[in-house]
């Protein structure tokens, strides 16, 4: 080789845009040298002990120069085994980063034998000059461990450890070290051993995930029940995954998963007992009085079981048919155990979430929930994902109908997530593989993907013919023996297990099936009961339960004091600076509260109490019309300094939040149904912002508790008035919260003062009435609508207010709620002649308060006419859902 071509390698290889690489390699040596790819760990063994970063390029370069320098045969001799040609070694090596980039093309992962096999020139030898007859020894850069072989050699190793059941994808990964960890893992084929234990302990789950399924499908004909049939490795999966949290010494496993498997999770994994699954077919399980409920298979569960020697918490999210958005209502429960326990990396409670194949790909959400996995205020220390691929969606099972990507996992790519895509019919395959994901995301704490491969063994349900539309696919289903079948045989032929213990497993199953009993222990757990929150207090409260909102003026002054502190030198924006000022002059009683001044306050007062308060929407720390100043920014430094901060042991979070409504809403509401003591928040950049968390509005916020008896407190600010931003930016589309009230569900408030604000918020914490809180916030009127400090000391939240100086026989009765009450105030003041108009807002819409609304009305006398008054159009606003209470009224 000429100097110049060494020039030129040294150029390309080792130019600016590698020295990161290097760096974080030699890093990662330096922790560990396992960490790194054998051939690395050669070439750092040789230097000296401890290099500075920017020293690591030059050496690695300097070596280089050298070997160009020196002799062609001492060059061959250093970069190839013997005999071996230069530029055939390199066309070895990128053979070899071939296969690691594409051999999951190659791989068999169709249980079905259907899925084409795609042909890629860059997996053929000859694409490189190369031959397969070739005797010639290369170096193999420590490929698989081994460190030179022909060939021959390279492509059956290449074949054995890329392209049998397994396809991996991690090639994408823009982290070196995480990319050296996982082909450290992946070539070294030794990791893939399994012990008979194992091989028994996997031929038991099967058994359980098949004995299940045979069983309701024999005792309850035709029910539906989303069988896991075709996927039965899911369970395996499944358990080793909760096997590895166990030994990790992790304290709390959720999951989230739509409907297929549920029941076989329920009872196989979180320890169900059958009898109480087999009255839900029956009919003769006593659901909870007063409640709608839901159908079996949307059911939650948790429990706490025993193994690896601990005890181990789990749960089951509740979800509805709107399959993939349980997943942000996951993550958020997470998060907040998380916080409950300090668990900073996310060892202690770990997420699961469970897609099926083109719910993946086709729902939005997920993107959305995958994005803020790294994200400081979302994030959970990395979710293990499960797809159970059964290649078929409902009805459709054309990749082409369902995805405009290869896999449907294709998705993860965009969050620099691992994907293992593992035929189903191999169970120790995939047993390896769940072992690798939990590493990898215990490691890193990063998010990762499963792709099970596998099959729908029956239609949609249990009373859907899938050949009418899968009729090829189904030909061939129903010629394939199960999975376990498959897998039992292969154990029997290799004189692990025989056919006598293989039957005794399936006749012990159903034996336990005919008792009903649970075939997971569960134990008590001390430990968890001192994590646990307690709702009971909580629970069968009424609206108008009493409560002391008002604070002492010498806890305001204490709070004021805290508030208008600054750090030294910190350089505020003008017009922050002007509105910071103006905040403290209204402390101090100088002029009057407007909105964000009363807003801080209530929070203010609530942390120095002792709750915590988590404030989260796309502008939040500002306020989306700069009212709020929750954080504030040095104009010199770009530093963020938080006023709420201040107080002492401050519980306080305010996120400006990705540009996210559905997944970020559903995360907010896991959250608050896992922390009941916390003031959870959740705020629309605009009002009509929450049409695109419609979804988590009507299936969790207003319907949780009817469905699942899950109580929440969350609660929603949603800006709201016409004040000429369009017809959609003025809307937070009242009449649609007006229309889920029903036997108090949820509460909607629409506050005109900045003491109704302070008010409700407290009330909402203090309170133990938790339910959803619904609040139309003002735009215009956060700097119209002002209050006094007294009012804070000295007052409640009226969920009705009648002017102080109301006439007492008016001729008119005008009600209303919200901004346009200001409106009108505006109007009977340019009026030419006394009207004799009272105007009385309603300042709680729902739950109504009648007796109030009652009692004020008959104070009034010689009324001649009430009308409801709003800014909306008829058919929007509160007109619709008012008119029926006030005309019995």
């Amino acid at each position: 080789m000429s100097n110049t071509m060494h020039d030129q390698y040294v150029s390309s290889y080792l130019d600016g845009d590698n020295a990161a690489y290097l760096e974080a390699l030699y890093e990662a040596y330096r922790a560990d040298p396992k960490a790194v790819d054998p051939s690395w760990q050669a070439i750092f063994q040789a230097w000296p002990a401890s290099l500075s970063n920017g020293e690591v390029i030059s050496t690695v370069r300097q070596r280089f120069i050298d070997l160009a320098k020196a002799p062609l045969s001492a060059v061959q001799v250093v970069q190839t085994s013997a005999n071996a040609d230069l530029s055939k070694q390199l066309k070895l090596l990128d053979l070899i980063q071939a296969y690691r980039r594409f051999g999951h093309l190659h791989a068999q992962l169709d249980p079905l034998g259907l899925m084409p096999i795609l042909q890629v020139p860059d997996l053929d030898p000859s694409h490189y000059g190369l031959a397969v007859s070739d005797p010639t020894r290369y170096l193999f850069n420590g490929f698989g461990g081994l460190t030179e072989g022909t060939v021959a050699d390279c492509l059956n190793l290449a074949n054995t450890l890329l392209c049998k059941s397994i396809g991996f994808e991690y090639e994408h990964l823009d982290n070196p070290v995480e990319l050296d960890w996982l082909r450290t893992r992946v070539e070294n084929n030794t990791l893939r051993a399994v012990t008979l234990e194992q091989q028994q302990q996997l031929l038991q789950s099967l058994t359980a995930a098949e004995g299940l399924e045979k069983y309701l499908g024999s005792r309850f004909v035709g029910e539906k029940r989303f069988s896991l049939e075709g996927g039965e490795t899911f369970i395996p999966v499944l358990q080793n995954l909760i096997r590895n949290a166990a030994t990790a010494n992790a304290k709390e496993v959720l999951v989230a998963m739509a409907h297929r498997g549920r029941l076989n999770v329920l009872v196989n994994v979180f320890g169900k007992a059958p009898k109480e699954l087999f009255s839900q077919f029956d009919g003769s399980y006593q659901y909870t009085s007063g409640r709608s409920d839901d159908v079996k298979y949307h059911y939650g569960y948790s429990t706490d079981i025993a193994a690896a020697n601990n005890c181990l918490h789990l749960v089951l999210g509740f979800n509805p048919s709107h399959l993939e958005i349980i997943n942000p209502v996951v993550e958020g429960s997470a998060r907040a155990r998380q916080d409950r326990r300090e668990d900073l990396q996310g060892h202690s409670v770990i997420p699961i979430v469970v897609h099926g194949d083109s719910a993946i790909a086709g729902q939005g959400v997920v993107f959305e929930t995958m994005a803020f996995s790294q994200i400081p205020g979302f994030k959970t220390g990395g979710t293990i994902h499960v797809v159970i691929n059964n290649q078929v969606g409902f009805t459709t099972s054309n990749p082409h109908d369902t995805r405009s990507t290869l896999y449907c996992t294709d998705i993860a790519k965009a969050i620099n997530a691992p994907i293992f895509h593992v035929n189903a019919d191999d169970p120790e395959a995939a047993l390896f593989v769940s072992q690798l994901a939990f590493d990898f995301r215990q490691r890193f704490n990063r998010d990762v993907m499963i792709d099970l491969v596998c099959y729908r063994r029956l239609g949609h349900n249990e009373g859907d013919e899938p050949s009418a539309t899968q009729p090829v696919m189904y030909k061939t289903i129903r010629q394939l023996a199960t999975t376990r079948k498959l897998y039992a045989m292969r154990l029997n032929n290799a004189n692990r297990i025989s056919t006598e213990q293989s039957d005794a497993m399936v006749s012990t199953y159903r034996d336990r099936m005919d008792l009903g009993e649970a075939v997971i222990s569960k134990v008590a757990n001390p430990e968890q009961l001192a994590f646990t929150p307690d709702w009971s207090r909580y629970a069968n409260q009424h609206w108008d339960q009493a409560c002391v909102t008002a604070i002492s003026e010498t806890h305001l002054t204490d709070l004021v004091e805290k508030l208008q502190i600054l750090p030294e030198n910190f350089k505020l924006q003008a017009q922050v600076e002007r509105a910071m000022k103006l905040r403290v002059q209204a402390f101090h009683g100088e002029i009057p509260l407007v909105w964000g001044d009363a807003e801080t306050l209530a929070y203010a007062s609530l942390i120095h109490e002792g709750h915590s308060i988590r404030l989260c929407g796309q502008d939040s720390g500002r306020g989306t019309f700069a009212h709020r100043h929750a954080k504030l920014h040095d104009q010199a430094t770009g530093a963020i300094y938080q006023p709420l901060q201040q107080i002492p042991n401050a519980k306080f979070t305010v996120i400006d939040s990705l540009l996210s409504e559905v997944a970020v809403l559903a995360f907010e509401y896991g959250y608050s149904t896992t922390d009941p003591i916390s003031l959870v928040l959740w705020e629309a950049q605009f009002g009509d912002f929450a049409n695109g968390a419609q979804v988590v509005i009507d299936q969790f916020l207003a319907a949780g508790e009817q469905k699942w008896g899950r109580l929440s407190g969350l609660t929603l600010l949603l800006p709201h008035g016409y004040e000429g931003m369009g017809p959609e930016h003025s809307s937070a589309r009242l009449e649609r919260f007006l229309q889920l009230c029903a036997q108090d569900n949820i509460q909607v408030c629409t506050p005109t003062t900045p003491a109704q604000m302070f008010h409700l918020l407290r009330r909402q914490a203090l309170r133990p009435y938790r339910k959803p809180l619904i609040v139309m916030t003002p735009k215009s009127l956060l700097r119209k609508a002002t209050s006094s400090l007294s009012e804070l000391t000295d007052g409640e939240f009226q969920v009705v207010i009648k002017e102080a100086l109301a006439l007492k026989t008016p001729k008119r009765v005008i009600l209303c709620s919200g901004k346009v009450y200001y409106d009108l105030l505006d109007a009977r003041k340019m009026a030419t002649k006394d009207q004799q108009i009272a105007i009385v807002r309603i300042e709680q819409l729902y739950p109504l308060a009648t007796d109030a609304i009652t009692a004020l009305l008959k104070s009034f006398k010689g009324v001649n006419d009430i009308v409801w008054c709003q800014e909306e159009p008829q058919n929007q606003g509160a007109w619709a859902f008012i008119k029926l209470h006030l005309e019995p009224l």
